[in-house]
């Protein structure tokens, strides 16, 4: 949701480094042409911290002060509490306007993390990414399989990845497989939510992709095997795959 607002706050006319502000922080700053006017707008993300003992920021919003009208807009991210919030800015679409990424930790055991990526040109906001729909959309399924090994199958490509388990040892494995390696009942994983969204400029052409990475376990959280990573590249009606991997965690023998 954006608004507009009449005036600068007094709170986002001072200097950020995270100082208490009516009660709010200014958790994170920028400068960057969001409107594509060709002038540097100013961008803060702010949000309360209700106890100073804990990193918890709830209220969570974007401010934007036009650099050439001094006009001043709120956006509130579609998930607005969380640990660590921050932003980068830079051109996703290829429109040579800064776009503006929000990211902010869930600080669940599964480290999911929840993204928002704005466009704001011509001073009208457009939501470009946000992690629920991600999550939502890209669906997968893992299962051990007979003879120690497990298989990821991403059922939106039907790209399929398959992966060695003996290196997981005796005890393990005894809990799944008989003597013979066949499973003693169906098995299967999960992947987690999105956890990891990063801006990477893989064509070196000043146009970011999404590198977007969801953890892959097994048995309970902690019986992670890797991470099934996706790079998404924007084109006029959304964004595309570009990339697929599945990067699995070596083994010390």
């Amino acid at each position: 949701m954006m608004q507009y607002m009449n005036g600068m706050p007094s709170y986002a006319t001072r200097s950020a480094g995270g100082q208490t502000l009516n009660r709010e922080h200014i958790l994170d700053s920028g400068r960057g042409d969001v409107t594509g006017d060709g002038v540097p707008d100013e961008i803060w993300l702010i949000g309360i911290q209700q106890d100073p003992s804990s990193p918890f920021i709830t209220g969570i919003r974007l401010l934007i002060k036009d650099g050439a009208t001094s006009k001043t807009y709120q956006i509130t991210p579609s998930e607005n509490a969380g640990y660590n919030p921050r932003l980068f800015i830079g051109d996703f679409t290829g429109d040579r306007i800064s776009d503006i990424l929000v990211t902010i930790e869930s600080g669940g055991s599964g480290a999911t993390t929840f993204n928002d990526l704005y466009s704001l040109a011509e001073g009208k906001a457009q939501l470009l990414f946000n992690s629920e729909s991600y999550n939502d959309y890209w669906k997968y399924k893992v299962d051990y399989l007979n003879d120690y090994r497990l298989q990821l199958t991403n059922t939106n490509t039907q790209r399929v990845y398959l992966l060695d388990i003996t290196m997981r040892g005796k005890a393990y494995l005894d809990q799944i497989y008989n003597s013979d390696g066949t499973l003693k009942a169906p098995v299967e994983g999960f992947v987690d939510p999105l956890s990891g969204l990063y801006p990477v400029d893989f064509d070196r052409n000043g146009v970011y992709e999404l590198m977007a990475m969801q953890g892959v376990s097994g048995l309970y959280h902690a019986d992670r095997f890797g991470y099934v990573t996706n790079v998404l590249a924007w084109q006029s009606d959304g964004w595309k795959l570009q990339n697929q991997w599945f990067s699995i965690y070596g083994t010390v023998v």
